[in-house]
């Protein structure tokens, strides 16, 4: 069994299928819920819950008792000694006490044991789940017919007292229970016990009249013969018959006891004295009542009244009220009294066991539930029109052959119960819930069948005139025998389609109507996921069982059937002729049993047996083929429903993943907005430093230029520095720019050189001692002697990664020191730049990486603001870790720990290239193409005075006619230029020249270096705006292989 976690809605189902998960819509829930309100349900379709059992046993039992109150007993008792005499009735009903009393324990206990009503009583007792609909369909035809009946009695006293036509009689006496009935148990209890006082008081009249009649009157009532000429068995077996049409009743009380407290709550002796009293016991009375209205009606015959109004109870109790009372006014009043109270009592209980079973019958075949209401009104509807048809002229004939479908059912029930329980060929308890039952069960359905196939033959007259008689007997002997024998051929196997599931509450909430429930009337449900009450899986009609573990139905009989029929053949069409075959057979056989009906009834009353055995032996032909027609409809509309059905699950996955899917891209489009928003607003705060950064030197440069032009009075020199210093500021910002977008984009390529590592630490180191030392600060430089002189690496980056740091260290400490510590743990280089500066917040220790964010401590400091970013993207590109710990106002420590693998020395050390200022050897010719006269003049200016002769041009095709005409020996070309751009240009003129002339591109967009270089390139090298004097000479230098005449910085 599976164990139900704490969240009940949330369990695994105990069989492991594949399951099709449903989804809830709200018009689904809100009917659920709707049905589901118990103040007219009254627990209809489901176990009756443990706090809905309020009511102390007395009051249950005093409700079940005033069922008792019918009238049909006296006049069943009438009908039967009027025919038979009285040793045939008293035989007849001591024998069907006997049964009564038997069959009406087990029945009553498991009941009341388990709070459910006779309908899911029979599901768990050996007819499974669709099985107990016949079961369902007998009961409620039961609960009309005997509706009907004593609602005939009591328009009859309403004719004697009021003088009301029948046909409006049988329209009040049927009507008045309907506002008693809808409210369930609690108006029908209150009602019962109200009147049970006057009811009791007015049924001992009988006995007084009885005692009033002395010696005589008892002589002549045990001396009468009857007025049908019969043998004694036969007269035995008829009146036999009668009284066992009565055995659902004890059905009726079940429906009752289902109310009575938990037997742990009000001890066994409350518990059981109520449920015997009026369980089983009701024929305790109820004998006693058919004994009373034998003895009224020889008492009647004997008084000249005749025998339709000797079997009339109306007539017999104002017989004996108008005995006791000397008024006659008093006695019409008193029967008037009397019968209408008896009539409403017991249609109050016919009419509420009726709307159960017929919720029930139609509930589980359509999965539909209109309320347990409807099915009163259609009831009532069915008893009016069976009392307008005149049921009370064939009330014998019609019993009869009820009995036989009664005793076939319950014969079936007690056998479960009192044989098959016990001896453990059925689980114990009694299961309803449509979750784990099987639609059919072998066990009652099999037992039924034959039972009803025996006695129906009997009735028939096939085997002879006293079979026929005991038709009711045969057919209980042969389901009680029955049911035990299937049960041990099939081993018990029907009786549970799937494991029973356990949960952990004592209460779950169902998946479908939200409401909560008692742990047994839920079941685990995989189709929703969850817990499912009894009557939302009652209701579901998609999910076609799939919780089971083994096929139901038409798929058990399929898979049979596969063994002995040809296999060509597809199950589709097994299930077809299977549904077909079934549909048929109950058609003709409701057809035949009417027919059948009929002719009883008519040869009875006198017609030719054989003439009307020929008309409707014709007609049933005639029906036959037409119930052909309606069975293939049937048929056929349900499989077109089933693959409508299927064709709508499909439909629905698909419109499911497509929902899905518009889902995804939903979230994708989203998550893109988002993401574009971010960067939008990054892309502005990006913007707003970049114009902070940049307006502030080029104030200085603007401000400086019109001094200049105004006023010969401004320091040259000054001027110059001071424009010189912004300039530098202005390029190591966009240097800086294109630095973060480079490592941003992954253009940015880490070189793997052979570096000193010893010669650039030193190089750094004195670099900073004397700004340190131009702060007022010390700094201070740590290594081991261990440390490897030649390693491999990218030198630039790296020594970019210790300038940034080391710089900010000096800048922000106003006093004290700064340090460079330097540790080598194989093959971890770990450098720690420490400062005892002014030291950062821990909420800005983050803060400080990104661009243009600075300490708010010091004031003033120069710098880019993209030092520490650029710092933090090289170290990660590098494979690096980069951390910091600061205290405010004691310092900070960034430390770089990276991966450096050893290199060997080089045989012939490193040449150091210089920049110079001037070349020796032949004066070489320069054109230099730009569409910006100011870079024209800067180059002139630059590079005439070093010694070479240098031609201009301001476009692309300029620059080829200078070209041919002039030869030069290096080409200097920008790339944005008008009418033809740079690389066109050059391409141009290595169509002409080939590779002889070098050509170096310079551009001031760096995206159009970062490509990778291709073979169709025309350039030799690049340079990007604004550039660095030295490194251009430098460049010039390479590409042109020229000597420099001394070194770098002679002449500036």
């Amino acid at each position: 069994m599976t164990k139900a976690g704490p969240d009940p809605g949330r369990v695994e189902a105990a069989s492991d299928v594949a399951i099709k998960r449903q989804v809830i819509v709200g018009t689904r829930r809100r009917y659920n819920q709707w049905v589901n309100n118990q103040t007219l349900e009254d627990y209809a379709l489901r176990f009756t819950a443990t706090k809905a059992r309020v009511w102390s046993p007395m009051w249950v039992a005093n409700t079940a008792l005033g069922s008792i109150a019918f009238l049909a007993c006296e006049a069943l008792g009438a009908t039967v000694t009027i025919g038979y005499g009285f040793e045939s009735m008293a035989w007849a009903l001591g024998v069907a006490a006997a049964i009564f009393l038997i069959s009406g324990i087990p029945i009553c206990y498991y009941g009341a044991r388990y709070g459910v009503d006779m309908d899911l009583l029979t599901r768990g007792s050996g007819f499974g789940y669709l099985g107990s609909t016949i079961t369902s369909a007998v009961y409620a035809s039961f609960t009309f017919i005997l509706f009907s009946i004593e609602a005939v009695i009591l328009s009859a006293a309403l004719e004697l007292s009021f003088g009301i036509p029948l046909p409006i009689g049988h329209l009040i006496s049927a009507m008045v229970v309907i506002p008693i009935v809808a409210y369930g148990f609690r108006r029908i209890s209150q009602w019962q016990n109200w009147t049970q006082p006057l009811w009791l008081a007015l049924q001992v009249t009988p006995v007084l009249f009885l005692a009033a009649q002395g010696p005589h009157g008892l002589a002549l009532w045990t001396g009468f013969h009857g007025t049908e000429e019969t043998r004694p068995l036969a007269s035995f077996a008829v009146a036999l018959a009668v009284f066992l049409s009565l055995l659902p009743q004890i059905g009726e009380q079940v429906d009752y006891l289902r109310f009575l407290p938990e037997r742990e709550k009000i001890g066994r002796l409350r518990w059981w004295s109520a449920l015997l009293a009026t369980g089983p016991g009701w024929i305790v009375i109820g004998a006693v009542k058919i004994a009373l209205g034998s003895f009224l009606a020889v008492v009647a015959l004997s008084r000249g009244m005749g025998a339709a109004d000797a079997a009339n109870p109306a007539m017999l109790y104002f017989m004996s009220f108008g005995g006791l009372v000397s008024n006659g006014t008093g006695a019409i009043v008193l029967t008037i009294v009397f019968v209408a109270l008896c009539q409403i009592k017991i249609n109050v209980t016919n009419a509420y066991a009726g709307s159960i079973a017929s919720s029930n019958f139609f509930s589980r075949l359509t999965h539909r539930h209109p309320g347990r209401v409807v099915w009163l009104v259609f009831n009532t509807l069915i008893a009016l029109m069976l009392m307008q048809g005149g049921i009370q002229t064939v009330v014998e004939r019609v019993l009869t052959l009820y009995s036989n479908f009664a005793v076939a059912w319950f014969g079936a029930v007690i056998a479960d119960l009192m044989i098959n329980k016990p001896l453990g060929l059925s689980p114990p308890g009694i299961e309803f819930r449509r979750a784990y039952l099987h639609d059919l069960n072998p066990v009652g359905v099999g037992a039924m069948a034959l039972s009803i196939l025996c006695s129906t033959l009997c009735f028939a007259g096939i085997f002879g005139e006293v079979p026929r008689m005991l038709s009711p007997v045969i057919g209980l002997t042969v389901s009680f025998t029955l049911a035990p024998v299937i049960a041990r051929l099939t081993g018990g196997r029907y009786y549970l389609a799937r494991r029973q599931d356990s949960f952990a509450q004592a209460e779950c909430t169902c998946k479908v109507c939200e409401n909560r429930f008692e742990a047994p009337d839920m079941a685990v449900c995989p189709v929703y996921d969850g817990a499912i009450c009894s009557l939302c899986c009652t209701l579901e009609a998609r999910c076609h069982d799939a919780c089971k573990e083994r096929p139901q139905s038409i798929e058990s009989v399929i898979s049979v059937a596969r063994r002995y029929l040809p296999s060509p053949l597809t199950d589709e069409v097994y299930a077809r002729v299977l549904r077909f075959l079934l549909a048929y057979c109950v058609c003709i056989g409701i057809g035949g049993l009417l027919l059948l009906l009929i002719f009883y009834q008519r040869t009875v009353a006198g017609d030719d047996a054989r003439a009307l055995a020929s008309v409707l032996r014709t007609v049933f032909v005639g029906f036959t083929a037409i119930a052909g027609f309606g069975a293939w409809y049937f048929t056929l509309s349900r499989e077109s429903q089933r693959a409508a059905e299927q064709e709508t699950e499909r439909q629905t996955v698909s419109l499911m993943k497509e929902i899905a899917a518009h889902a995804r891209t939903d979230a994708e489009l989203q998550r893109a907005k988002n993401a574009a928003e971010a960067a939008n607003l990054a892309k502005s705060r990006y913007i707003i430093g970049i114009s902070h950064e940049i307006r502030t030197p080029l104030n200085a440069i603007s401000g400086y230029a019109q001094l200049l032009e105004r006023s010969n009075g401004t320091p040259l020199a000054d001027a110059v520095r001071v424009i010189r210093r912004s300039s530098t500021h202005l390029a190591d910002l966009v240097d800086g720019l294109v630095d973060v977008s480079r490592i941003e984009n992954g253009s940015v390529r880490i070189a793997r050189e052979r570096v000193n590592l010893t010669e650039l630490l030193t190089q750094i180191v004195d670099m900073f001692r004397i700004q340190a030392a131009a702060r007022g600060i010390q700094f201070k430089h740590g290594r081991p002697g261990h440390l490897p002189i030649w390693i491999y690496t990218d030198q630039k980056r790296l020594r970019q990664i210790l300038i940034n740091l080391i710089s900010n260290a000096i800048k922000y400490t106003p006093a004290g020191t700064a340090a460079l510590n330097v540790y080598w743990r194989n093959p971890v280089a770990e450098f720690e730049v420490q400062d005892t500066g002014v030291g950062i917040d821990e909420a800005a220790l983050e803060r400080i990486f990104e661009p243009f964010e600075r300490i708010g401590t010091v004031r003033g400091q120069k710098g880019v603001g993209l030092g520490l970013t650029i710092t933090r993207m090289l170290v990660d590109v590098m494979g690096g870790q980069l951390t910091v710990r600061s205290t405010p106002g004691l310092g900070s420590t960034f430390t770089v720990k990276m991966f450096f693998s050893e290199a060997p020395a080089p045989e012939d050390g490193l040449a150091t290239p210089s920049a110079q200022s001037s070349f020796a050897g032949q004066r070489r010719r320069l054109l230099v193409v730009d569409d910006d006269p100011t870079h024209l003049e800067l180059t002139r200016d630059l590079l005439v005075p070093l010694g070479f002769e240098v031609e201009f041009a301001d476009n692309g095709r300029t620059a080829i006619e200078t070209f041919l005409r002039s030869r030069p020996d290096l080409v200097i070309m920008d790339i944005a230029m008008p009418a033809m751009d740079g690389w066109e240009a050059a391409r141009a003129i290595r169509a002409i020249d080939g590779d002889s002339v070098p050509i170096l591109m310079v551009s001031a967009n760096v995206h159009d270096f970062q490509r990778p270089r291709r073979d169709d390139d025309p350039h030799d090298d690049c340079l990007a705006k604004p550039y660095d004097i030295e490194v251009l000479l430098d460049r010039i230098g390479v590409l042109l292989d020229l000597d420099p005449s001394h070194p770098a910085g002679a002449a500036e």
